[in-house]
């Protein structure tokens, strides 16, 4: 195969780098033939090894770089330095946001064929580092002691870590106190290929509002040893701790979190704000790790919706009802639905921290709520969708073009099937206006946006 490759296996070559990929690498071409080199940024020029090579692309490493990009910037090589996650810190913050704005813009055309559709630049952050308000670490051993940390890649060998310079300090110092109080009382690390041993996993959440901390401990038994001697250290050592909560996950499987959840002391839930709204967050709620641009973001998505307080909104997939309860606080009425029951419920508990009483929540498949809605004569003016990295299901589209409500909110952490998305909406009879990304997650390639669409005349 690779005698017809203008590259082989092995070759040095020099190359210049045109693009980025979604996941960060560097992009050259050689014939037209693409290799992707983690490490390198547009403009940049460099000589490279080829270690692998496919029918459609190559991969590369960098051996020497040759011209240097103006928004290169150089990481120290401390192991905190070394976390798995964040793929672009090695780009200056003004050159995160052009590869986000890029990034988007491309795949709106590319992927949407969307090429008239105003993308403004990225809202970014002021503090670009300690912003995410959860970590959840793996767990092992190492001289008889545990380690916690991340994983190196391509692999399940744990990389010892003290701090994620994306993390908190709160949770990184929570993080840490847990695995030392663990080691220093016996508790025994889960081997993945024996299935035999206790700490799995350990996640810390931190309301940055409010100052509580939860602390959640994954293991593979339902007991552990000293169970209560190291309930007694955390609270001792981590002031702020409001939650002690045991999860069991007794399966063989790389899935985090496990089936059974009971608390240990404290509170189920710690609490913490998005602008003037309230959340009540236990173990296993899905709540923004960036509460900070999550205001930002919920914002954005107000603004699009335009409420003067006559509407009728409905959240296709509201979890814990975030969205909703914002958008309720300008809405006439909001209907939420979500499949997950635990996010229904917390949803309606915090409807009724924020003595919200315009908003109805209901467990199921939007696809197949909002048909029934639409029987009792309950219709959207404006409909809401922020769904998982997958996108929107097919059937819930087709639902919403044929419900026609005049205004959609789109909220996506995806701008890929975000642009397959709106092509769908936009042949059902929908003008895609603007889209705002939004940065959530500096560092990390990750981008949120916003979409704004009307339903044509």
């Amino acid at each position: 195969m690779s005698k017809t490759l203008p590259v082989q296996k092995n070759d040095y070559i020099d190359v210049e780098f045109e693009d980025l990929t979604h996941d960060g690498a560097g992009v050259a071409k050689v014939d037209g033939y693409p290799i992707f080199v983690q490490g390198g940024l547009p403009g940049e020029k460099a000589n490279i090894k080829v270690i692998k090579v496919n029918k459609g692309y190559g991969v590369g490493r960098m051996v020497q770089l040759l011209e240097r990009s103006y928004f290169r910037i150089d990481i120290a090589q401390e192991e905190k330095h070394k976390f798995g996650g964040c793929q672009l810190e090695h780009i200056s913050y003004e050159g995160q946001m052009k590869f986000k704005e890029n990034q988007v813009r491309q795949v709106l055309t590319r992927i949407g064929k969307l090429e008239n559709v105003t993308v403004h630049p990225v809202l970014g952050m002021e503090h670009t580092w300690q912003y995410r308000n959860k970590a959840q670490v793996p767990v092992g051993e190492k001289d008889g002691k545990l380690i916690s940390g991340f994983f190196k890649p391509r692999s399940h060998e744990i990389v010892d870590t003290k701090e994620s310079l994306i993390q908190l300090p709160e949770v990184n110092q929570a993080i840490q106190a847990v695995k030392e109080i663990c080691s220093e009382l016996g508790v025994k690390a889960y081997n993945e290929e024996t299935h035999k041993g206790d700490l799995r996993h350990i996640m810390a959440r931190y309301g940055k509002q409010t100052g509580e901390l939860m602390v959640v401990i994954i293991t593979r038994t339902n007991d552990f040893p000293n169970r209560n001697s190291i309930v007694e250290e955390i609270v001792a050592r981590l002031p702020k701790v409001k939650s002690i909560v045991h999860n069991v996950n007794s399966k063989r499987t790389n899935v985090i979190i496990g089936d059974k959840t009971k608390v240990l002391w404290g509170s189920e839930v710690i609490y913490d704000y998005i602008g003037d709204v309230k959340f009540a967050i236990s173990a296993l709620s899905f709540y923004q790790v960036n509460p900070d641009q999550t205001k930002v973001l919920y914002d954005k998505a107000l603004e699009y919706a335009g409420l003067n307080g006559n509407e009728t909104v409905i959240d296709a997939y509201c979890g814990i009802g975030t969205i909703s309860l914002f958008l309720a606080q300008k809405a006439k009425k909001v209907y939420g639905v979500e499949i997950v029951k635990e996010a229904i419920e917390d949803a309606t508990r915090n409807a009724e921290l924020n003595e919200i009483s315009n908003a109805e929540f209901a467990v199921g498949k939007a696809e197949d709520i909002i048909p029934k809605w639409y029987d009792e004569g309950i219709t959207a003016d404006v409909l809401v969708v922020d769904p998982p990295r997958k996108g929107c299901d097919e059937a819930l589209l087709q639902t919403i073009v044929e419900m026609k409500p005049a205004k959609i909110v789109y909220v996506s952490c995806n701008p890929g099937t975000l642009a397959r998305d709106l092509r769908i909406l936009e042949d059902g009879g929908y003008e895609t206006l603007e889209v705002q990304p939004v940065d959530m997650f500096p560092q990390t390639t990750h981008v949120e946006c916003v979409a704004k669409l009307v339903l044509k005349k």
